[in-house]
């Protein structure tokens, strides 16, 4: 399939160039250039009018719980440990697989709304197997949105059975998974050992291994909450960077989330081995985490890519709204106007977290995916539109965004889904509800 998408703006080369167009066939994107250009090479070729539009590159959510959607609005306002105990643990016994494909559904649809076009999640509810998984996956099948499975390894006895499994089981599910997924265009499996609170050293250890072995980054928690520092130093006499690097997994291949709690050395440590982050500030102020300290770690080097979390914990997934979210955290914190900018963030929820991930996306350029956003121009959050780029890191509502495109696919047009009704996933999640009265 060709087609050209023409439109009064299109984002490229770290700039919005006017009156430019982007050419696509079979999901690549093959050219960007001025449209008059673009129009003659092309002629003849289907063309999709985005007049009173600006494309701008697919953002990319670093880190997210997709059947934490299902659980939003419960336990709010409580204490980290309370608001896990009352939502994830009190409702994990009810999760199987029809939950768990609803659940993603009503995640992945909410932010390809928002303007996401690939998702790393983070998925723990195994249930002694892979058919969860595989649901969490077919959910982002039937959607058409872009998929790094992030399958968790996680052998920590004071977490529900159904999180569980023995090293030897994690290993050989999640290598299963991602061979049998190797090579599709559209899902990628990655490792993921929880956090050095929820997986022994030797799940980290053989999560970082097979890693290696698949080629892929692999994803933890790390320094999420002050409890997971007091435990790291009073079980192994050290922070958890510290810790972690003494078991070799401290490297380039290492996507952390989070990050809140560290010290000097653990930044400059980071930063030295090239590590990446996936950073969630909604999330951490919506759970009082504290504050990652953003413009040190980008200044020692480490990569910065952005996350919504799950959605009981933001309670929003928008990765347009992380970059403002990140911005005005980081400025208020350090009582730095200056310390980061539109262009940092932008580039963290959409390239930078493309290349964590090793996807071919995160910007509108020739031999990249087709996975890209228009937005209508005369919204009234992207006005006055001298200073556009500025508008759409710190003032775009969810009304700006019409035309959602991956894969060369439209999912999303004129702000609604096109591939799963938006009313069928709300009566799954309605009828879930019904079905778990009582029972929690």
């Amino acid at each position: 399939m060709k087609q050209l998408f023409v439109a009064d703006f299109v984002y490229t080369n770290d700039r919005f160039q006017k009156n430019y167009a982007v050419f696509v066939e079979e999901g690549v994107i093959k050219d960007v250039g001025p449209k008059r250009k673009l129009q003659e090479r092309y002629n003849g070729v289907e063309e999709v009018d985005w007049s009173g539009k600006a494309i701008i590159p697919g953002t990319i959510n670093a880190h997210n719980h997709s059947f934490q959607s299902l659980l939003r609005g419960i336990a709010v306002d409580r204490p980290f440990l309370e608001w896990r105990d009352e939502a994830l643990y009190k409702y994990t016994p009810l999760f199987d697989e029809e939950a768990i494909y609803t659940g993603a559904l009503f995640a992945f649809g909410e932010m390809l709304k928002y303007g996401a076009t690939s998702v790393s999640d983070f998925f723990y509810v195994h249930n002694n197997g892979t058919s969860t998984d595989e649901a969490v996956i077919q959910a982002a099948k039937d959607l058409g949105i872009r998929l790094v499975f992030a399958r968790t390894m996680y052998d920590w006895d004071g977490a529900p059975i159904s999180y569980r499994e023995t090293v030897e089981e994690a290993v050989a599910r999640t290598r299963q998974l991602a061979v049998k997924y190797q090579g599709d265009p559209m899902v990628s499996v990655q490792p993921a050992p929880h956090s050095p609170h929820a997986a022994s050293p030797e799940m980290i250890k053989a999560g970082h291994r097979l890693a290696k072995v698949l080629n892929t980054p692999f994803h933890i928690h790390v320094a999420e909450e002050q409890f997971e520092v007091e435990e790291t130093l009073e079980k192994y006499g050290l922070r958890p960077v510290h810790y972690l690097d003494s078991l070799g997994v401290v490297d380039e291949s290492m996507i952390a989330i989070h990050l809140v709690w560290l010290e000097e050395s653990e930044i400059r440590l980071l930063g030295d081995k090239k590590a990446g982050l996936a950073y969630c500030p909604s999330s951490n102020m919506f759970l009082s985490d504290g504050i990652t300290r953003i413009p040190d770690l980008y200044k020692s080097g480490v990569r910065i890519s952005l996350g919504s979390d799950g959605a009981c914990s933001n309670n929003r997934i928008s990765v347009l709204e992380e970059m403002r979210m990140c911005s005005l955290l980081q400025k208020v914190a350090t009582l730095d106007g200056t310390c980061i900018h539109a262009k940092q963030v932008f580039d963290m929820g959409t390239k930078m977290g493309a290349e964590l991930l090793q996807l071919k996306a995160g910007e509108i350029r020739e031999g990249l995916k087709g996975d890209f956003v228009s937005l209508k121009l005369d919204d009234l959050s992207l006005s006055p539109k001298k200073e556009l780029f500025a508008n759409v890191v710190y003032s775009l509502q969810p009304t700006a965004i019409k035309d959602v495109i991956v894969d060369g696919k439209t999912i999303v047009k004129d702000g609604e889904l096109q591939t799963v009704n938006e009313k069928t996933i709300i009566d799954k999640v309605d009828r879930l509800f019904e079905k778990w009265e009582g029972k929690v």
